[in-house]
């Protein structure tokens, strides 16, 4: 099967139509202009690519997601949040929460938060379409997570954590941000061994893409950016 090009005017192939190997990779090219990520989640689709790369978009199958009503912190998270460790905000920093989540990692050479992908995702924050949860330590930034929330989907990009404890810390407090507002899941895009333990689950493609057409199109209720952001908010 042929990788699409893109150029500035050419729509996105169907997500049926990516490859199997590399899974999901589904067109190279075009940019990462507000309007064609946002075009780009509507249909299920993300970019994700290296600097030395053109852009590359995928859609793999399956995909992991996390669903919002079966969430539940481990005992070991419970007991540490209800010590109040952390307290987790909404939309405080999201240029510090992208920076953290480009830099360097034990387990990666590089990293594919390139200056362009969090020049692009800050406009999108700027206009309202990105987000980010960050985790405090004693004023300390030492964990967080962004993405992008389209309609009552929230697409999830990048976590970090500083300390142990703190991206899931953020999770939990983005879980229920979202859970009384409709939002059914997270997406998660490729199952890792972090996002598993985190209780993302895998479910076909094809399911998947309906539930974004279902839910990305509703009218969001949820209060971004942060109304719950003065403190830590999460229920136990």
């Amino acid at each position: 099967m042929k990788l699409t090009w893109l150029r500035a005017d050419t729509p996105f192939p169907d997500p049926g139509e990516a490859l199997a190997k590399p899974n999901g990779l589904l067109a190279a090219g075009g940019d990462l202009s507000p309007q064609r990520l946002l075009d780009a989640y509507s249909r299920g689709i993300f970019p994700w690519f290296e600097e030395d790369q053109p852009i590359l978009w995928w859609s793999p199958d399956p995909r992991a997601v996390l669903f919002v009503d079966d969430f539940k912190p481990s005992r070991s998270l419970a007991k540490t949040l209800r010590r109040g460790h952390f307290q987790c905000t909404i939309d405080q920093d999201f240029s510090a929460v992208t920076a953290a989540c480009a830099g360097p990692r034990a387990d990666q050479d590089g990293t594919w938060i390139t200056e362009d992908m969090r020049a692009a995702y800050g406009e999108l924050h700027r206009l309202g379409h990105a987000h980010s949860v960050e985790t405090w330590q004693n004023g300390r930034l030492v964990g967080g997570l962004y993405g992008v929330c389209l309609g009552r989907m929230f697409f999830g990009e990048s976590m970090f954590s500083r300390v142990s404890d703190a991206s899931k810390a953020a999770l939990c407090y983005l879980v229920e941000f979202l859970r009384p507002h409709g939002y059914p899941l997270i997406d998660c895009q490729v199952a890792n061994p972090h996002t598993l333990s985190l209780g993302a689950i895998e479910i076909p493609r094809e399911r998947y893409l309906k539930l974004v057409a279902q839910y990305a199109t509703l009218k969001s209720t949820a209060p971004w950016p942060g109304a719950l952001s003065g403190g830590n908010a999460i229920a136990q």
